[in-house]
């Protein structure tokens, strides 16, 4: 039986820009073993997109309520998403 691969859209609000919540998100999401980006939105958001087993896309999400150290998130939205990735989670340019 293949487990359940799911996709996320993830907006994360507060202080999240300038803290290390990329290279945070993208070791993260590494070690999770998901497909995916982040990146940071030039309204001072940042931006996740994150395929993988339903279990793991979980995981990152509780862990981006937190973000890192420096880091102080006091919104996050998640929508169910669609789409296709690369394999590897990466870093992507602002927008």
């Amino acid at each position: 039986m293949t487990e359940e691969r799911v996709a996320r859209r993830l907006r994360i609000h507060g202080r999240v820009q300038g803290v290390w919540y990329r290279a945070w998100t993208l070791e993260t999401a590494q070690r999770l073993g998901l497909d995916g980006w982040v990146r940071n939105r030039i309204d001072g958001t940042v931006e996740v997109f994150a395929v993988g087993p339903a279990d793991a896309v979980e995981k990152l999400v509780a862990a981006c309520r937190e973000g890192p150290p420096a880091a102080k998130v006091e919104r996050l939205d998640v929508e169910a998403a669609e789409g296709i990735v690369r394999r590897g989670f990466t870093k992507k340019p602002t927008v």
